[in-house]
């Protein structure tokens, strides 16, 4: 029944969905390191799980239960949470040509505009196939992220993130969704520009700015090459 249903799909299609599968298993790992730390920080359970379905950006929720377990305010952690989480903000820009709707459909997809989403979307030249990556990167990472965190969550203090590995998921994702892009000129172009803005401002500006001010070069990035590479 599977593999019928996977025969309905074109080749480059299959090729979208072995990707994004891909790395909403890995993000559903860094969950449950998400999930182990939020509890064993004094959150409950559900607290946890309404963070993760309700948020939906794993470095926002990372530094906002980071503060709260250091001892900070609740103002500094929405603060600093706000901080990474926009971000997506310019994601939005770069990706509202290519899934437009009603206003509806539009707040509903912007709940989905993440690094992951934004990246596999990018990575493609087609407006169909853009969409297409979109959505399909989206709901089975969603689904991953909140089961991983349900898991994290209900194990607490019996899991060690550090000894398992956990804390480095987060890099190793970044790093999985980069790799895509390097194939062609813009995605080396994009990575390139990015990294440059993030090294000069890193001695100058407060923590956080640097990262969200490489982001712009996002708009490289979603422009395809006249050559298609």
């Amino acid at each position: 029944m599977l593999f019928r249903s996977l025969s309905r799909f074109t080749t480059e299609q299959r090729g979208i969905l072995s990707a994004s599968l891909t790395l909403s298993g890995a993000v559903g790992v860094f969950a449950i390191a998400f999930g182990v730390l939020a509890v064993s920080s004094g959150a409950s359970v559900a607290q946890t799980c309404a963070l993760s379905l309700l948020t939906f950006t794993g470095a926002s929720q990372f530094s906002a239960v980071g503060v709260i377990a250091g001892g900070g305010s609740a103002s500094a952690a929405v603060g600093g949470a706000l901080m990474l989480a926009a971000r997506n903000a310019i994601y939005g820009l770069a990706v509202a040509p290519h899934l437009k709707g009603s206003l509806g459909k539009r707040l509903v997809t912007a709940h989905f505009v993440i690094d992951e989403t934004t990246a596999m979307m990018s990575a493609q030249g087609d407006p169909e196939k853009r969409k297409f990556a979109f959505w399909w990167t989206a709901l089975p990472l969603f689904v991953f992220w909140n089961l991983g965190t349900l898991l994290g969550a209900l194990l607490g203090n019996a899991v060690d993130s550090n000894a398992f590995g956990l804390d480095v998921a987060f890099s190793a994702g970044f790093v999985a969704m980069l790799a895509p892009h390097l194939a062609h000129t813009r995605g080396r172009q994009a990575a390139a520009l990015g990294a440059a803005i993030c090294l000069v401002l890193v001695p100058f500006v407060p923590v956080g700015l640097p990262i969200l001010a490489s982001g712009l070069a996002i708009f490289i990035g979603v422009r395809p090459d006249e050559e298609g590479r």
